[in-house]
């Protein structure tokens, strides 16, 4: 078979055939009587093979050394193609991430794309110093800051500090991150999950509420305890239940009973808050310390349902509980 026709059937051109006996890749031995190339059943087999290397990735060189040399294993080879192949996607992912976030600010023009560009390499930084300088600088600029960047740059940051401006950041953008913190809220990663309801605290409006609402119901439970503090904060009530919880697993059980003081403003929910409370006090399974923190959680809820419930406390069993209820009725004015 001649060269053209080899290079019809096979899809290599003749000039990358030749190339190939240059290196001495393929090497017809034949001619025909007017001195053409002539290629065998072998010499087209070894093309295809030669193609079929160069399709995982393998340098000209590499492909004569697998097929020539009877001792070229190919595990090590194939490994370091695994890991350039590897490089090369994450690099390309990175790009895309890039060009997705600059495309999602819609640039007006290129002074813009620039400006895009340089916060991204900011927020994108090694100097906790750069990202944090990045993000207030995003927020006080008079531009329409990036919002995709910073709520990705926000759920994977690491340190607190930077964390909190990235936070401001996004919280001026208003209703626009909600959507991109509600992915985050759904994430797989813990960290991520908790990073979002935090930043979905820090933006008011009832959009926000409705999905703190959600987070608050939500299996993680790091997830509930954050909005139920938010809730709380917000005088919703839908986060009582965890608050209760909080306060007997001295999980932020300060912070938690204070919400719970707040919410008891109305007198139903001080009713229902004080039965709550008593419902746990009375478990026997509630240890010591927990009854305590129950009961001074108690102390932060006006109405007459926690006052009796104080007073009955006075008689319980355990002396701290009955001297903080007695020293809380004191306070309140009540015998």
């Amino acid at each position: 078979m001649l060269i053209g026709e080899v290079a019809r059937h096979s899809g290599v051109s003749a000039r990358m055939l030749r190339h190939y006996e240059s290196l001495g890749l393929v090497r017809p031995a034949d001619r025909t009587g007017s001195g053409y190339r002539e290629y065998s059943d072998e010499d087209i087999r070894r093309i295809f093979h030669i193609e079929s290397l160069r399709s995982l990735g393998l340098s000209l060189r590499e492909v004569g050394r697998a097929l020539d040399d009877p001792g070229f294993a190919p595990s090590a080879l194939v490994d370091d193609l695994i890991r350039q192949t590897r490089a090369r996607i994450a690099a390309e992912t990175e790009l895309l991430t890039r060009l997705r976030r600059i495309g999602s600010a819609e640039p007006a023009g290129w002074q813009d794309v620039l400006r895009i560009v340089s916060l991204l390499q900011a927020l994108g930084s090694k100097n906790p110093e750069t990202r944090q300088r990045a993000a207030l600088s995003s927020a006080s600029s008079a531009e329409e800051p990036p919002v995709e960047a910073l709520v990705e740059a926000v759920l994977s940051e690491r340190d607190a500090v930077v964390a909190g401006a990235l936070r401001w950041a996004v919280a001026r953008s208003g209703d626009a991150a909600l959507p991109l913190l509600a992915r985050g809220l759904g994430s797989p990663l813990a960290e991520v999950r908790k990073r979002a309801v935090q930043c979905v605290a820090e933006i008011p409006g009832d959009r926000t509420t409705a999905l703190l609402r959600e987070a608050v119901a939500a299996p993680d439970l790091a997830l509930r305890r954050c909005a139920a503090l938010e809730l709380g904060s917000r005088g919703v009530p839908d986060g009582v239940p965890t608050l209760v919880d909080m306060v007997v697993e001295e999980v932020n059980d300060v912070d938690a009973a204070e919400a719970l003081g707040a919410l008891a403003g109305r007198p139903a929910l001080a009713e229902r808050i004080t039965g709550l409370l008593v419902e746990r006090l009375a478990r026997g399974t509630t240890r010591p310390p927990a009854r305590l923190r129950l009961t001074q959680a108690l102390a932060d809820i006006p109405g007459d349902p926690a006052s009796r419930a104080l007073t009955e406390l006075v008689h319980d069993e355990d002396r701290v509980v009955a001297m903080t209820a007695s020293y809380v009725l004191g306070l309140r004015g009540t015998d």
